[in-house]
């Protein structure tokens, strides 16, 4: 039997999923059995801090569970990519471009669909306009990392229908310390022959507050199981060729704390050199500037108790190299700054408002310049507020936006919209522990300069892009109702969502001829039916998101042993064009968790389904099983000082594991079986 291909007899994926998902309900209904074996041992989940928004959090809020991964579950899942790292949470993936690069994608929405905050501000990157573009921030020097969905994405941009990604770190300190306290973490990952490491001080002198922050990573060609393009039997064995990274990271910052709030700075310096897996041999030596600015006063105003202040600048560039030369030459400097104030409760509501400013100014130049030169601004105005009364909490906000594209290319347009977007959510205790959430969203979002101005060859995609100047602003209409269960021996959620989406922009295939094959062009821009190059439009229509995400938490052993059961799975369809292309496939599988005394350990088994829910021109992706086992052991030496040291065995079954969201899927699989080691403590 192929184990890394394991199947269940007799039994189809669909109703493998329906089965699943029943399991899931049934356990967070707590049948009489387990509820006998839970009395006097209910577990209260504990609340989680939400940075992103002000004064929210998971259990204050009450309206929807935001996703915070921290502590063991972002050590135990940590890649060389933000995407990478996230794609083990319900109802996320990657668009996983190789070890390089990886951007979130939330039940089936990627790019601009899906903002990536660092502390409460954008990344200033271009890792929306490719997905060989990397995202520029870190996760190794995290302390969490917040998925956030619903009512508060409106406080961070509009037409965000997957959600807000924040990656939280302590560069601006907001408080004093009594001594200096530093953490550290090293790590070797085998697949990679990955060396890395990364380290956070911090400490007080005075009011005067401190932090320094240094990550260094170096990799090389990943290790898979077999050949590397799925469809050429001649291709490299057992490695991806150019899929190496070198990178590091720097950061300085300091504040001044004071009795009502702290007002700080800070800068680091990113650089990013790595390799894009594919016949071109392309690399991309990447670099950027952050300086940024945060402040927090408490009673600022009568009848406001905080204002909280972030400005950052950006200052981006990035080349793409082929054979030793620059081929193109990308720049993005990036000024993004957000006031918000935070009211005293008005009629038993409590809430913010605040407004948002964006300037952006992007140029490429090369042979891959297949977007033009252009200056963005946008201004946005934001309120968010939520109440409490009797069994039912209530969230809404809403915001509207001014969007300006200004191209610096003749003959191309400058354009701006106007959007609007509001969103509510009313929770229901109808039973303590048990909770319904109904949250509905209405949100647009402009199209970006790449979907309006792009004309050239995109050499990462294969493909030659045409936008069109023409296009109109997408509106999403989202709608999720979710039970959750939060105390008890058993405990977990099930949501359900539905994404009904007017003037959706995606690319589709060109076929000038009517002959039923899909326009190619060589080189040289010409027509050519044998050309490398796929031609891509940039058009609208409506499109429909369904789907849902699941998963129980049993406690086998109290405070020892637990088992957590998940499956996600979502649906794409444009009118008239089929699937949209490159949706995740289903998952399911478990984990065992167990802790005793200074032992920790983690047991993960997770099935993908093949995916044959393709759009025209897409092939499908067969499916693969990933066994990954832990093994820490925690010392704490004095009051202030511990380690743990951990031992990782991942894709232990050696899978050929194809991501059926990235276009490198024929030629640059996830990593083979890998044993990662290292150390992480803090004193």
């Amino acid at each position: 039997m192929d184990y890394s291909d394991l199947k269940l007899n007799n039994v189809s994926r669909l109703y493998q999923g329906e089965l699943l998902v029943v399991i899931l309900v049934l356990l967070l209904l707590d049948i009489p059995a387990v509820h006998a074996q839970s009395v006097n041992k209910n577990i209260e989940l504990p609340g989680v801090v939400i940075t992103a928004p002000i004064t929210s959090s998971a259990e204050s809020a009450g309206i929807k569970a935001d996703t915070v991964v921290q502590g063991d579950r972002l050590r135990r899942n940590r890649e060389t990519n933000l995407g990478d790292t996230l794609s083990h949470e319900l109802g996320v993936s990657s668009t996983s471009f190789g070890p390089g690069a990886g951007r979130p994608i939330i039940r089936g929405q990627d790019g601009p669909r899906v903002r990536v905050l660092e502390n409460g501000i954008g990344t200033g990157d271009i890792s929306t306009i490719s997905p060989d573009h990397a995202v520029a921030t870190e996760t190794l020097s995290a302390s969490r990392i917040e998925i956030l969905r619903g009512p508060s994405t409106l406080l961070y941009g509009s037409g965000v229908s997957g959600g807000v990604v924040n990656v939280v770190n302590e560069r601006i300190p907001d408080r004093l310390f009594k001594t200096p306290q530093a953490n550290f973490e090293g790590r070797f990952n085998s697949a990679l022959e990955e060396r890395n490491g990364a380290l956070t001080a911090s400490g007080s002198k005075g009011r005067m507050s401190w932090n320094i922050e240094g990550v260094k990573r170096k990799t090389n060609d990943v290790h898979i199981p077999g050949h590397a393009n799925i469809n050429d039997p001649n291709s490299d064995v057992g490695f991806i060729k150019n899929s190496a990274i070198d990178y590091s990271n720097l950061s300085v910052g300091s504040a001044y704390i004071g009795e009502r709030g702290f007002m700080g700075m800070s800068i680091s310096r990113l650089d990013n050199f790595y390799g894009i897996p594919g016949a071109e041999g392309a690399k991309i030596d990447m670099g950027q500037t952050r300086y940024g600015l945060a402040g927090d006063l408490d009673n600022p105003l009568k009848g406001f108790e905080q204002l909280k202040v972030r400005f950052n600048y950006n200052d981006y560039r990035h080349n793409e190299l082929t054979e030793h030369e620059i081929g193109t030459r990308f720049k993005n400097r990036e000024l993004e700054g957000r006031a918000e104030l935070a009211h005293a409760p008005i009629a038993n509501w409590q809430g913010i408002m605040g407004i948002q400013l964006q300037n952006r100014d992007f140029s490429a130049k090369g042979e891959e310049a297949f977007v033009p030169p252009s200056l963005s601004q946008s201004a946005g105005l934001f309120m968010l507020e939520k109440r409490h009364w009797q069994r039912w909490q209530f969230e809404a906000g809403g915001r509207f936006e001014h969007t300006m594209h200004n191209p610096q290319a003749a003959l191309l347009q400058t354009r701006d919209f106007n959007l609007y977007s509001i969103s509510a959510v009313s929770a229901w205790k109808f039973i303590d522990g048990y909770q319904i959430d109904l949250t509905a969203t209405r949100g647009q979002r402009a199209p970006n300069t790449v979907a309006l101005y792009a004309n050239g060859f995109h050499v990462a995609t294969n493909t030659f892009e045409q936008g069109d100047q023409a296009l109109t602003k997408e509106t999403s209409n989202n709608f999720d109702i979710a039970l959750q269960k939060t105390t008890g021996m058993v405990t977990g959620k099930v949501n359900v969502f539905y994404n009904y989406v007017n003037d959706y922009i995606f690319q589709q295939s060109r076929d000038s001829n009517g002959d039923g094959f899909a326009d190619r062009v060589n080189d040289e821009g010409v027509l050519d039916s044998r050309g490398a190059f796929l031609v891509q439009d940039f058009a609208q229509t409506r499109a429909k998101f369904y789907g849902l995400e699941a998963e129980a938490i049993v406690t086998l052993l109290p405070e020892m042993l637990n088992l957590r059961l998940f499956t996600d799975i979502v649906y794409g369809r444009l009118k008239d064009n089929g699937n949209i292309p490159r949706l995740t496939p289903q998952r399911f599988g478990f984990d065992v968790d167990f802790k005793k005394n200074a032992w920790s350990a983690n047991f993960n088994l997770t099935r993908v389904v093949q995916q044959d829910r393709v759009a025209v021109l897409e092939t499908e992706t067969p499916g693969y099983t990933l066994m990954n086992a832990e093994m820490g052991y925690h010392m704490k030496l004095t009051k202030s000082v511990n380690y743990t040291l951990f031992l990782q065995g991942r894709n232990l079954l050696d899978s050929d594991m194809r991501v059926h969201t990235s276009f490198l899927k024929d030629i640059a699989p996830l990593p083979g079986r890998a044993i990662v080691g290292g150390i992480r403590g803090s004193f």
